[in-house]
């Protein structure tokens, strides 16, 4: 304020207000250097000046400094028409006052061309404001998901109107695809919860967020009460942990105690809103065990028992015969040949039978296989020379090595072998064996001219044969030593031409 003290100004533009003090003396001597200063403005910081005590500073900042603010498009396009029509309005208006015209006529021709001018101009801004305020409104529309309102398109030459015709196209578009995600997650929806599988989500903080029917019924709780818990409250953590495919040994609160068995587990990510969310998927083992087993022991006691009837039925019929032979008061000169005869048909079927029991044994007994480095090349060419009654063609594959045990391996391919062997030697046919690399397999074929399959169905089942005198077991353990080994057996027919091919997979 005027009279209230000195302004003096720094080098950073603060103006400082000095009271007037008693002391003359001391107002009159400068300040000294200032002590510390704030970084954080630059437009205003604050001083500290070594003064008497009789002297008081006051700091007061300095307007800051203008800078003007851009102009609105339209505001532009507006002061382009205006200055665009600027320099002609002006020569008319030069010309008019210049002509010699009665004031009248001046006045008049003025307001009509400035009236024009100003409405060209504003009518210019509308005609490029308008448009673009309506594909504004249409995208903002496409934005919020209605894709109802469609703009109205011009000619087809006009730039504006193939403009407004794709952003209608665009809205068509995101419809017809809003429509396919809307029907697919309902689909989606309604596989999950008609499913018997349980369905779990997780996000990145081990919160629920989604979980299907059966999942409810396996915890034996409402979606409502489920949703937002964590991992942990549900006893579900150890599931996002570990393995990402296993079985589980537990009891769920929703489970019948005898399902308190076996529980396939398995765990996926994906990405929902860009964040990871883990979805976990756990299905009942023992309904469908039960069921195999079920089917596996019908098969094995249909087997075991026409195997056993087999066997029992004539022994029980000489049985019978020896019995009433030997009550008869008047025995015939023969009796004794029939006799030793009978005995020896019970003595070769008991023999049958200890040798079907045998080889259930060998079956149900087979050891893990002890894996070793081998040559595939040598293995196959030495048991293809152990077969002598047909002379087998041998079209050699790549040499390689892969690990397996040697016996089980050599078992294996006599097993096959044989069998292709004893099917050519039918129809005096041939048999092939050769082996190729099929992905990441070992893949060997064995090929033979014989009469064919009538049935596959069977032909892995134990004890199940179609050869006269054959036990049923090879093809069961030659097929169980393959999937011990990691591969897999096939018998087909052939698709071209009689007999059989087996194929036998191995990995490398």
């Amino acid at each position: 304020m005027p009279g209230s003290g000195n302004t003096k100004s720094d080098s950073d533009g603060i103006a400082i207000i000095t009271s007037p003090s008693t002391n003359s003396q001391s107002a009159s001597q400068p300040a000294s250097q200032p002590v510390g200063r704030n970084p954080q403005s630059a437009h205003f910081s604050i001083l500290q000046y070594a003064q008497s005590e009789e002297q008081n500073v006051r700091v007061k900042p300095l307007p800051r400094a203008f800078h003007p603010q851009p102009l609105n498009y339209d505001h532009r396009i507006l002061l382009l028409a205006f200055f665009t029509g600027l320099p002609g309005a002006i020569v008319g208006l030069i010309l008019l006052w210049k002509g010699g015209f009665d004031t009248k006529t001046q006045w008049t021709l003025t307001v009509f061309i400035v009236v024009c001018w100003l409405g060209c101009a504003l009518a210019l801004r509308e005609r490029v404001v308008t448009p673009l305020q309506t594909l504004s409104n249409l995208l903002a529309a496409l934005r919020e998901g209605d894709y109802s309102i469609r703009g109205r398109a011009t000619k087809k030459d006009d730039p504006l109107g193939d403009v407004v015709r794709e952003v209608n196209a665009l809205g068509s578009t995101l419809r017809t695809q809003r429509l396919g995600a809307m029907e697919a997650t309902a689909l989606a929806r309604t596989v999950m919860a008609e499913i018997e599988v349980a369905v779990f989500s997780f996000d990145s903080e081990r919160k629920l967020r989604l979980v299907n029917r059966a999942g409810e019924r396996l915890l034996a709780r409402a979606a409502e009460q489920l949703l937002g818990r964590g991992a942990d409250e549900l006893r579900l953590d150890d599931c996002l942990e570990g393995e990402a495919a296993r079985t589980l040994q537990r009891t769920f609160p929703g489970a019948a105690p005898r399902e308190s068995g076996r529980w396939g587990m398995r765990r996926s990510s994906f990405r929902q809103d860009g964040k990871p969310h883990h979805l976990i998927v756990i299905a009942d083992l023992s309904r469908a065990l039960r069921e195999e087993e079920r089917l596996a022991w019908q098969r094995l006691v249909r087997v075991l028992g026409h195997e056993l009837n087999n066997s029992l039925a004539p022994i029980k019929s000489i049985a019978g015969s020896l019995e009433s032979l030997m009550a008869r008061p008047e025995r015939p000169f023969d009796w004794e040949e029939d006799l030793q005869r009978g005995l020896a048909i019970i003595s070769s079927r008991a023999e049958a039978l200890n040798r079907f029991m045998t080889a259930y044994a060998q079956l149900a007994k087979l050891p893990q296989p002890d894996l070793r480095v081998m040559d595939a090349g040598a293995w196959i060419r030495r048991v293809t020379s152990l077969e002598t009654r047909l002379k087998i063609e041998l079209i050699t594959g790549p040499e390689l090595t892969i690990k397996g045990d040697r016996d089980q391996l050599e078992q294996l391919l006599i097993n096959v072998v044989r069998n292709a062997v004893d099917a050519s030697l039918e129809t005096g046919g041939g048999a092939l064996v050769t082996w190729r690399v099929n992905n990441s397999f070992l893949e060997v074929s064995i090929e033979d001219e014989g009469p064919g399959l009538p049935h596959t169905s069977n032909l892995f089942v134990p004890f199940f044969t179609t050869k006269p005198g054959g036990s049923g077991i090879g093809l069961a353990l030659s097929r169980q030593i393959a999937e011990g080994h990691g591969g897999m057996l096939t018998l087909e027919n052939r698709a071209s031409g009689r007999g059989c091919q087996a194929r036998l997979r191995l990995p490398l």
